[in-house]
């Protein structure tokens, strides 16, 4: 059959005709789960792709109480690491028969009305990456709409409305200072993110803890107001810069890769050292920028892959409650520090 010759809204019903089965047949071959033999599916399959039918996924989910939708929502665009998470867990859902609609949230400000706008979407949960949403903003989504499940990813949170998939930051962060300390860095300098009062990080404070706990010293630290370098570039240069060499860190420990990059940018070009000789840096997240010969990063790896597929366990889990769960990553180690 020509192209020109077929209908121009192919149905399931044209379907079913072309492979001599019933629409009912034709429906259950597009269900993930459904009990069909391999012969029909086989067989409606080919009529479709002959056909160019595609199902109507709206029609489908209108039918059952599951949409195999989720609306994700990100920030900080900034920071290398969110595209590295945006890959690994639209991989992880895709792969499960999970759809995906991506809101970019601009500012604080726009987070809770893109927390509500996603809330009447008929989604079946809601994932939020980033640093904006904290507790007055989820409060106020929760008192306005009701979610399915409103997952917080890679980051904690003390929301019992929500369920946190994380990394231990509070493990990750000993192992790194453990590091510092066995290697014989002395003077370190914590360069820490937004600090913000839920969906949180935890790794300044656990760094900053453990060293006068082993040493009985504080360690300075300066946040950056996004994850962002060049942001992290001009803070470094302008806190060290003008310093003797006795005033300098001899590590500066970063909150992520991308206020680590920022920095090794500014102690090469901004205040003319060199890296680790001069000083040393260390990151967290293990961006690809960090392993290029520009970085060499020292880091630490979040085991993204485990934590997207069971972000999926956890869609498709009937429980609502008690699904909270931290994994843990592993140092990985490079020229810079």
């Amino acid at each position: 059959m020509k192209s020109s010759d077929l209908p121009l809204n192919i149905t399931a019903d044209d379907v079913a005709t072309a492979a001599g089965v019933s629409r009912w047949t034709v429906n259950r071959a597009f269900k993930k789960d459904a009990s069909i033999s391999s012969k029909s599916r086989e067989k409606v399959m080919a009529a479709a792709e002959a056909l160019g039918y595609v199902p109507d996924l709206r029609a489908v989910a209108l039918a059952s109480d599951r949409s195999n939708l989720v609306a994700l929502l990100i920030d900080d665009f900034a920071n290398p690491h969110k595209l590295v998470m945006l890959e690994r867990l639209t991989r992880a859902l895709r792969s499960r028969g999970w759809d995906t609609m991506l809101v970019n949230t601009l500012n604080r400000n726009d987070a809770a009305p893109a927390l509500l706008n996603a809330s009447r979407r008929r989604v079946d949960a809601t994932i939020l990456i980033g640093i904006q949403f904290d507790d007055e903003v989820l409060d106020a989504a929760y008192k306005a709409r009701h979610f399915k499940k409103l997952i917080i990813f890679a980051r904690s949170s003390e929301n019992e409305d929500t369920i946190s998939i994380s990394v231990d930051d509070r493990a990750a962060t000993i192992e790194i200072a453990e590091y510092v300390r066995d290697r014989g860095y002395r003077k370190p300098f914590y360069l820490a993110g937004p600090r913000t009062d839920s969906a949180h990080l935890s790794r300044k404070e656990t760094f900053v803890d453990f060293w006068m706990q082993t040493f009985g010293e504080t360690c300075d630290s300066v946040p950056v107001p996004a994850y962002d370098p060049i942001l992290a570039a001009d803070i470094v240069a302008e806190a060290f810069g003008g310093k003797t060499r006795a005033e300098l860190p001899d590590i500066i420990v970063c909150e992520n890769d991308a206020l680590a990059l920022g920095t090794i940018d500014a102690i090469r070009h901004r205040l003319g050292l060199k890296v680790p000789e001069d000083i040393a840096v260390i990151g967290f997240d293990d961006v690809p920028q960090g392993e290029s010969p520009n970085y060499r990063l020292t880091t630490y790896r979040q085991p993204l892959t485990d934590m997207a597929n069971y972000l999926v366990d956890v869609l498709e889990s009937s429980q609502t409650t008690q699904l909270d769960k931290t994994f843990i990553g592993r140092m990985v180690v490079r020229e810079s520090a």
